[in-house]
């Protein structure tokens, strides 16, 4: 009997990550760990299989953690926001024993939760971190490329653009106003540096990117861990990472507010009443983005991650670009499906090394490739929304579209 606590559970990505769990049959018991029980205990009932079942957790609690983790054989971390949960709960999943995965993509909480890799290690535990798309997929798709089809690698860019999901949470508007407000890093000349979102440094990463099914569109530097984790395990000269929230004026909004700062989450007094800064503009977003949404005829959720690696191949110049982009798809199945599949391979022994590790550490892309294929059935480059589309550009320009 294999027993796995999914923190954050019912959420956006939490919820995806349980459904796709149970489909995957990899444990007998799935425990559905949220804040919001009512729609914990609705989920259950809605997927209907006698696997799970749900249970009241507050993240920010580590005797809360504790309780609810205690007898799993992993516990897969889907709550936000990272930077402020992450590194409590790693640290008392690591005090428990227990083999952890989790879908963090804040840079600044991976810099501290990889500080507990010493810890993780006397504990003997695996703790794969940044299991979703980017990060997670992404840096394996580096390192299959790296070990597979160059010689040697230049540099990568990872580019990401997504709209239109049916529900954001305050979660995600909390994450998008502090990835633009933090130092962003980026590995550029061979070495590691920052810069900021509305600076001339971070303005001069900013590119018009081509990304399949979707079109172009401006993409900006995103504090996401690659730029951190990538070049110490891949030898190159460059790795950055640009991404964008679609339709554009959404985003825009976005920033227009962070750049005039009104994003503080310290209360103020509003007609005899206190009220943060924070709460007051995520709500107004919130409620601005279904107008906006509607105004621009946006239609179906879609996304796309791409990933140009450019390097040396039979002694000539060569790329590769891999692009993963759907219509219909959402942002949490995008990065459920990844991290159900990362718990899975840690269950099943695929995941050995211990400590605090990323992706591109401790998994086997082909072993990652392999239950993926299986799950979501690819289908080389054809459909309206193919999972994996490769494609091969020689130093002549010729363009070749390969599959796996």
């Amino acid at each position: 009997m294999a027993r796995i606590t999914v923190l954050g559970g019912c959420g956006t990505v939490g919820s995806i990550a349980v459904r796709t769990l149970t489909e995957l049959g990899d444990f007998s018991d799935i425990i559905v760990a949220d804040i919001d029980t009512a729609r914990a205990d609705w989920l259950v009932e809605d997927i209907g299989e006698d696997c799970l079942s749900a249970v009241s957790c507050d993240a920010t609690d580590p005797r809360s953690i504790r309780a609810v983790i205690k007898g799993s054989d992993v516990v897969l971390n889907c709550a936000g926001p990272f930077y402020i949960l992450a590194p409590i709960i790693l640290k008392t999943v690591i005090e428990e024993g227990i083999n952890y995965v989790d879908v963090c993509d804040d840079v600044d909480a991976t810099i501290e939760i990889l500080k507990q890799d010493k810890a993780a290690k006397r504990a003997g535990i695996s703790a794969l971190i940044g299991m979703g798309s980017s990060p997670g997929v992404a840096n394996l798709l580096v390192r299959f490329c790296a070990e597979q089809m160059l010689e040697e690698v230049d540099s990568i860019d990872i580019l990401h653009a997504h709209g239109g999901e049916p529900h954001e949470g305050a979660a995600v508007i909390g994450h998008r106003i502090h990835s633009m407000s933090i130092d962003i890093p980026v590995f550029l000349d061979g070495k590691q540096k920052t810069v900021k979102f509305f600076e001339e440094d971070g303005i001069a990463l900013q590119e018009e990117i081509d990304f399949h099914l979707l079109g172009k569109y401006r993409c900006y530097p995103y504090p996401h861990p690659e730029t951190v984790t990538l070049p110490k395990y891949i030898k190159c000269k460059r790795v950055t990472n640009l991404g964008c929230v679609i339709p554009p004026k959404y985003y825009s909004l976005i920033m227009d507010i962070v750049k005039i700062g009104m994003t503080s989450d310290q209360p103020i007094d509003v007609k005899g009443g206190k009220i943060a800064p924070l709460d007051f503009i995520t709500a107004y977003i919130l409620d601005q983005r279904e107008k906006i949404l509607k105004e621009t005829n946006f239609g179906e959720q879609r996304g796309c991650l791409k990933i140009v690696i450019k390097g040396q191949k039979a002694g000539k110049p060569h790329q590769y670009n891999f692009s993963m982009a759907s219509v219909g798809q959402s942002m949490g199945e995008g990065t459920g499906i990844p991290a159900a599949i990362g718990a899975a391979l840690m269950h099943r022994g695929n995941v050995q090394e211990k400590g605090v590790l990323p992706p591109e550490a401790c998994v086997n892309p082909m072993d990652f490739l392999a239950v993926m294929q299986g799950f979501l059935k690819l289908e080389g480059i054809t459909g309206k929304g193919s999972p994996l589309i490769i494609e091969s550009i020689d130093t002549e320009g010729k363009v070749k579209h390969l599959s796996l």
